[in-house]
């Protein structure tokens, strides 16, 4: 579900995750344009001689002979005689154009689009949702060959089988499964855009085999087979081994390897994009405009052949590790997962040191009187920079993931166009200075991304489960938390005790709040900030102040509470729960961005950080630097600077910065130095 909004000069349009694209020109009174035969979740018609449109890939359908050429990058502009036209556009809302008549098609830039008709002409303008449902449904029996079978299905989700797959914009969810009786596996979950072999990849029949492998097959688009006894392999030409030395899976660093040199063919192949990483495959036996056409199976082989290690410490950290709970429930859960491309790690983890918690004595400042118990325990990590614990135990330093969170996204994907609703809830009058804070955060981001601050204070339990109730996108607490629930005037609120939480992502910063959080999660939630411990109240309003900024940055919320927790030594205490990639706001497909700022030679060492998960594998240009040249996603770029230049950096835009250990806004910084 898509909104447009038009004005004489431009089109937005907003899907249902924020997602936005923009369509600009010089529009005349609409005439008839033709049609679409396929079906578009908006459109509009517009008269234009000229259109500007957000977009990567342009794919150009010649509708009456059917050609059909690809457009990725900065070549010169391609002239086409008239006829009738279909351009396909990879754009954060992935847009359509309908017209007949001649053009001209140029991308002077890799984000942008522009077609030039010889004369006004009549063009319909369509959108296609960004978000990424599964289109499908498969069910199989609940056993490890079963979930094979279900795991082939969902590698034929891609869009493409070219390198261009490795752009988040192509990346869709795969067909969801249900466990039951026989086996029923509709057509269109085997519609394959793969050309040629498929790849394979053969691992024994147990469920933490298949759950590690399954990103893998699904990147690659392999069949999954499971033999007793059998080594793990991924075949694709040759043979390739999927164990170490010590027979552990190495399935993540086999789909680290693919990912990555994926991104470096398309942008160094001949639909390339300058992009800064494309220096790195001098250091590679490998072509990359004879391997971006090759099929999947023999573009693989090549990859698994090629001395990645040489380059692999110059690529992005990966975005995102799961841990799955080697159960049903996992296999369930995958579809939403895979469209994010996660490695996905066996669960390791022990009870946590007490000499890693930091002790501390608490008095009448603590925010909570009766402590609710969290039994702790430390995480076995693999690599990655986002860690999703979707398993037993309450383990630090990651998010506590749990499936009803990625089904509730759902639920909240026909909100586009409508604003963001805030509600601040603040039970304790001595807080007040906190919700004040808060608020403010809300207010300033109010007018640039339409958001609808409620301020409520000293709520009682029954209109505190009003409130949780009611569709909003955003509760902050601020109170008391004890083990019977949420402190109000009049007694005490659980949240299990609602049918339905209908607030799509919140914030309880109050003590002890682990508990309540994780039955929003079951109850319709998506992601939320929570305690596992009593904290102080001058740490609380420190970190919630923070958080707040953040979320309205457009920081996924694990990113966000990272960040913010820096505020305080005891940030440990304060973790997400359900999905931790949920960002409550975004403006397009732009990456919020982090500066690392300390002393160094006389100047100060300046590290730009451009990460969020849901953009791995694409690009942006560094809005600070001034050569001109893009960068791949998660890639942090460092430079030297003295004061002047760097007081000037800081006033380029507002962003959180970290400076002596510390979270810092860019603004405020700027003024201090």
């Amino acid at each position: 579900m898509v909104q447009v909004e038009s004005s004489r000069n431009e089109l937005r349009v907003v899907d249902a995750e924020g997602r936005s694209t923009t369509v600009e020109g010089r529009f005349e009174p609409a005439g008839n344009a033709p049609g679409f035969d396929r079906a578009v979740g908006g459109r509009t018609t517009v008269t234009a001689r000229r259109l500007r449109l957000d977009g990567t890939l342009v794919t150009v359908e010649n509708l009456d002979d059917g050609g059909r050429r690809e457009l990725a990058s900065d070549p010169a502009p391609v002239n086409l005689d008239a006829a009738a036209y279909r351009v396909r556009i990879a754009a954060p809302v992935r847009t359509v154009l309908r017209f007949d008549g001649a053009v001209t098609v140029a991308k002077p830039a890799v984000d942008a689009v522009v077609l030039t008709f010889p004369a006004a002409t009549p063009v319909s303008v369509g959108f296609r949702t960004g978000t990424r449902r599964a289109r499908a449904s498969v069910t199989v029996p609940s056993t490890p060959s079963g979930v094979a079978t279900a795991l082939t299905a969902m590698a034929t989700s891609h869009r493409t089988a070219s390198p261009d797959r490795s752009r988040p914009e192509m990346r869709t969810q795969p067909p969801t499964v249900t466990f039951g009786e026989g086996q029923s596996i509709p057509p269109s979950a085997l519609d394959s855009s793969l050309s040629g072999p498929r790849p394979e990849v053969v691992v024994q029949p147990e469920l933490s085999a298949l759950l590690q492998i399954a990103p893998l097959a699904h990147y690659v688009g392999a069949r999954v087979e499971t033999e007793p006894d059998a080594a793990p392999v991924l075949r694709a030409g040759r043979e390739w081994s999927l164990t170490d030395g010590s027979g552990g899976l190495t399935a993540a660093a086999a789909l680290r390897r693919v990912f990555h040199l994926d991104c470096l063919v398309r942008n160094a192949g001949p639909r390339g994009t300058d992009l800064a990483e494309t220096r790195l495959l001098d250091r590679l036996d490998l072509d990359p405009v004879g391997t971006y056409p090759l099929p999947v199976a023999e573009r693989v082989d090549r990859y698994m052949a090629a001395d990645y290690g040489a380059i692999a410490s110059d690529l992005p950290d990966w975005h995102l590790s799961m841990y799955l709970r080697p159960d049903y429930e996992s296999v369930r859960t995958l579809p939403y997962l895979l469209s994010n491309v996660p490695q996905v790690f066996a669960p390791e983890a022990e009870p946590l040191p007490d000499a890693e918690w930091l002790k501390r004595s608490l008095d009448d400042f603590v925010r909570g009187r009766d402590s609710v118990s969290v039994d702790l325990s430390k995480p076995s990590l693999g690599s990655g920079r986002t860690h999703g614990w979707l398993a037993d135990s309450a383990p630090i330093d990651v998010f506590k993931a749990l499936p009803e969170a990625y089904e509730n996204r759902a639920r909240y994907r026909n909100r586009s166009g409508e604003s963001v609703s805030v509600v601040a809830v603040v039970n304790d009058p001595e807080m007040s200075t906190e919700g004040d804070a808060a608020v403010e955060v809300y207010r300033k981001r109010a007018a640039e991304l339409d958001v609808d601050v409620t301020v409520r204070e000293q709520v009682t339990t029954g209109e505190l489960a009003a409130l949780f109730e009611s569709p909003h996108d955003l509760v902050h607490f601020i109170g008391h938390c004890e083990p019977a629930g949420f402190v109000c005037p009049d007694g005490h609120f659980a949240a299990a005790e609602l049918d339905e939480s209908n607030a799509q992502t919140f914030f309880l910063n109050a003590c002890g709040s682990y508990y309540e959080g994780l039955d929003l999660i079951r109850r319709g939630s998506v992601a939320g900030g929570v305690t596992f411990n009593r904290v102080l109240d001058g740490n609380a309003a420190l970190v919630g102040t923070a958080f707040a900024r953040l979320l309205m940055h457009g920081f996924a919320f694990e990113r966000a509470l990272s960040l913010a927790r820096r505020r305080v030594m005891t940030g440990k205490d304060y973790v997400v729960v359900g999905d931790g990639t949920h960002a409550l706001t975004r403006r397009g497909d732009e990456v919020p961005a982090v500066l690392e700022v300390e002393p160094a030679d006389g100047g100060y060492r300046v590290v730009h950080d451009a990460y969020t998960p849901g953009a791995h594998g694409g690009v942006y240009r560094p809005h600070l630097q001034s050569d001109g040249v893009s960068q791949l996603c998660g890639m942090r770029r460092e430079f030297l600077v003295d004061a002047p230049r760097l007081r000037e950096l800081l006033s380029i835009e507002v962003m959180p910065v970290l400076y002596g250990g510390d979270l810092r806004w860019s603004s405020e910084l700027a003024e201090t130095l």
